[in-house]
């Protein structure tokens, strides 16, 4: 069962535990620079808005309605981050384009372990781009469909689905007990954070730390005979207007504008969590701005290198107690 709730997505799998629930949300973020320096994490901005597609029936795209789901407004070449919260441990499976976000293969509903193509809630917070490598990650960056930007393109040569898709799994609830038994009290630190109009898909963009992190419960944890699926479907502004009669958040500040005001960037550091090795197919793609060049576009605006002046440690560590 999905919810949407305050922007959110809320999976819920009261068959399998009154427990089993977690919450997944599109964070408004600073498009890093697309130079092939590695960035630190960018801040969230707050969460995009998300509209009900049965809401709209008459008025979204052919092929929404078979879809169901939900979308949402990007501007071109605008970047999010998905914010993943709950203490009931899911194997979450991110898609876009149906090009799978950690591995870089074709969509597949079920769990794959070799290679891993899922993260783990609540292990892994954020997601915020393509696995390109250990460590490294290329920012999820909007792009209209049918000009070969998008991750989708690339990989199959075609323009066909965009958006996003996303499936969730709950663990069995013997693991569950498990993992209560052997819970250590955890605090995350948020991020504080006229032509016809088109469809939008994700493409790479640059270069930004951040690990994906491996399954520590085990394949045969998950509780694969129920699941959940969304298709998040991303619209511009334009049609964004067209569709809702509202219209979409103002564009985010530049990251030169962002760093040269002193705000926050952040790494996040997963204690003894593993990293996965990152995915060659993903790795191979060519970012935002190196396929404008090669398009004979030009550069891409406002993609100036910056130096963060403040960079917030954030993740797993032990609670002060300081003085009473």
């Amino acid at each position: 069962m999905i919810e949407l709730k305050r922007n959110q997505l809320i999976f819920r799998f009261p068959e399998v535990h009154r427990n089993a629930k977690c919450r997944i949300s599109f964070q408004r973020t600073l498009r890093i620079p697309d130079d092939n320096r590695a960035y630190s994490l960018p801040p969230g901005l707050g969460r995009f808005p998300l509209n009900l597609v049965d809401d709209y029936t008459e008025s979204v795209p052919a092929g929404w309605n078979a879809h169901g789901g939900v979308f949402l407004p990007m501007y071109q070449a605008e970047a999010m981050w998905l914010n993943f919260s709950g203490s009931y441990p899911m194997a979450v499976k991110v898609a876009a384009g149906k090009i799978n976000a950690v591995t870089g293969e074709g969509w597949k509903n079920e769990l794959s372990k070799r290679p891993q193509d899922y993260v783990v809630i609540p292990d892994q917070p954020w997601l915020d781009g393509f696995s390109v490598m250990r460590g490294m990650i290329r920012q999820f960056v909007a792009m209209p469909l049918g000009e070969g930007y998008t991750a989708e393109e690339q990989l199959t040569g075609e323009a066909e689905h965009g958006g996003l898709q996303i499936v969730v799994y709950p663990i069995k609830p013997s693991y569950y007990r498990k993992s209560l038994e052997e819970l250590s009290f955890i605090t995350y630190s948020p991020k504080i954070q006229q032509a016809p109009p088109r469809e939008m898909g994700l493409a790479p963009g640059g270069l930004m730390r951040q690990e994906i992190y491996e399954d520590d419960y085990g394949l045969e944890a998950w509780e694969t005979s129920v699941r959940s699926r969304c298709y998040v479907h991303i619209v511009n502004s334009v049609q964004f207007f067209r569709v809702t009669g509202a219209h979409p958040p103002s564009m985010p500040p530049t990251a030169q504008e962002y760093t040269k005001a002193g705000l926050p960037w952040f790494e996040y550091y997963g204690g003894d969590l593993k990293a996965l090795e990152g995915a060659e197919k993903l790795a191979g793609l060519d970012s935002v701005a190196v396929k404008k060049l090669k398009k004979g576009e030009g550069v891409l605006a406002d993609n100036e290198a910056v130096v963060p002046k403040v960079v917030k440690k954030l993740g797993k560590g032990k609670v002060r107690e300081g003085e009473f």
